[in-house]
């Protein structure tokens, strides 16, 4: 029985649709795609003065371990050009852990300096839990003990999220 990982997916340089397919179709070297939510513009967070995003989260059956799972990551996106020039700037292609189901022990809780899990700030941010509910609902966020329907629902307003309009 595999690990079940929650991954959260983002691009705003280039074709934003077909970076996302992109990099769906790479994580098959590490696992199975089992659930893709919808793509959904976001409008930029932090450093605001960039393109709007286009996002989306992705179940992924692995047998991967979550440090092997973020090194596929990080190879993904090098393996598509991201580059780190500028912290929450402008990026190619932006691949996040959220939640990370362990076959053995369950819900993974990892703090160390280079991975955390859960996605220290995925409870704060609609652009990662609005594509997380559509596919996983009812899934819990092991440290805040609540679905994440509840922590999207717990939301202030703000922060635009919204399916893209077809030409």
């Amino acid at each position: 029985m595999p690990n079940l990982a929650y991954l959260s997916l983002g691009s705003n340089v280039g074709d934003r649709e077909h970076q996302l397919r992109d990099a769906i179709a790479r994580l098959e070297a590490v696992g199975r795609g089992v659930l893709v939510s919808s793509f959904y513009e976001t409008e930029p967070v932090e450093f605001t003065d960039q393109a709007w995003f286009l996002n989306c989260a992705v179940a992924l059956e692995t047998t991967a371990t979550p440090e092997q799972l973020m090194t596929a990551l990080l190879d993904i996106e090098q393996g598509m050009g991201r580059q780190r020039v500028q912290k929450k700037g402008p990026r190619a292609i932006d691949l996040d852990i959220l939640l990370f189901m362990d076959e053995l022990t369950g819900d993974a809780v990892i703090d160390l300096p280079e991975l955390t899990i859960p996605h220290p700030a995925m409870h704060q941010r609609r652009f990662v839990l609005e594509p997380l509910a559509e596919i996983a609902a009812e899934a819990r966020h092991p440290v805040l003990k609540k679905a994440i329907r509840e922590l999207l629902d717990a939301l202030p307003a703000g922060q635009v999220v919204r399916k893209p309009q077809k030409a």
